[in-house]
């Protein structure tokens, strides 16, 4: 594509999201125009609003199961549900937004010849049997459980980026993300982070799946976007797929006693059966993203949930 722009034209969809509404709000930071497209069905307008004056700001209303038409230099595929409650709400539609999504934003990028960026998952890893996860470990995916459409979906649409990268040579960037949290995630997302804090600040019972000793890894939002938008600006030939996350490893009890500790919460703990096919450990390995992207995130873990506890205040 012909640029008659001064300025770089980057798509983000999925942008009113979690995750894309921090990296529009980056990319306006680096002097891009942004084209947010988003269909609403987790992402939320509030996310953007400080955004819509900006000159350089456009939004669409778009679910990108059916193509969309626009000139741009770079893509950021994020759309997708991604809290296990949000994306087992509509089970078809979740894998047809990873795929057919898939799809047409590649097809997108190879017409107008656009680099383009998948926000794949450490779902892809399954409920892994090496620890930590490294981009070179196929996974262990029930491909018929409840957890299939949003792990299966997100591993063909891999599959895709990277028949287009070999088949007709668009230029893709894949990143496994890991758990990633902050401010602009919705306080109902069913994910433990938003759960524990809301829990918490309304002195409520905190929710415990199993025993609580399975573990997570938590980024914060901002290391989280740096190493998007440094894995976006690497040579052609660093197509991933890159992990991105915090190594730093916590059981669900560890979390909780912090978020109560925090939040100077009186709740107590309730224990509840795991759901299936739930992860028993999750941790990345950065190595290729220290090596490759000279990538890692730096804020701790209490630094980044003081920030976000701060922001589901509102929501108390």
């Amino acid at each position: 594509m012909k640029n008659y722009h001064s300025n770089k034209r980057v798509l983000v969809t999925g942008g009113a999201g979690f995750l894309g509404s921090h990296l529009c709000e980056a990319l306006l930071q680096r002097n891009c125009d942004v084209v947010c497209a988003d269909n609403f069905f987790t992402g939320r307008r509030g996310n953007v609003a400080h955004l819509l004056d900006n000159p350089r700001f456009e939004i669409l209303r778009h679910d990108v199961t059916f193509p969309l038409f626009v000139e741009v230099d770079e893509i950021y595929n994020l759309a997708c549900p991604a809290s296990p409650p949000h994306y087992q709400h509509d089970p078809v539609q979740t894998t047809k937004t990873s795929v057919i999504g898939a799809i047409n934003m590649l097809g997108l990028a190879k017409r107008v010849g656009a680099k383009i960026f998948q926000a794949s998952t450490s779902e892809v890893y399954g409920d892994p049997e090496i620890h930590p996860q490294t981009e070179s470990y196929w996974g262990r995916v029930n491909p018929i459980g409840t957890r299939s459409c949003y792990d299966e979906g997100k591993r063909c649409a891999e599959t895709l980026f990277f028949d287009y990268y070999r088949q007709n040579r668009v230029k893709i960037k894949v990143a496994r993300i890991f758990n990633t949290y902050g401010p602009h995630m919705h306080p109902n997302d069913g994910r433990v982070v938003s759960n524990f804090i809301m829990q918490a600040l309304r002195g409520e019972p905190i929710t415990i799946y199993g025993t609580g000793q399975q573990t997570r890894s938590f980024c914060y939002v901002s290391d989280l976007i740096a190493g998007f938008l440094k894995l976006m600006a690497s040579a052609d030939e660093v197509t991933g797929p890159v992990n991105l996350g915090n190594p730093g490893e916590f059981t669900m009890l560890e979390l909780a006693e912090t978020v109560i500790k925090l939040t100077g919460s009186k709740s107590e703990l309730v224990f509840k059966p795991l759901p299936s096919d739930d992860p028993k450990q999750r941790r990345p390995d950065i190595t290729m993203a220290k090596a490759k992207l000279d990538w890692e995130p730096k804020v701790p873990l209490q630094e980044g949930l003081k920030h976000t506890i701060q922001y589901f205040k509102q929501y108390a």
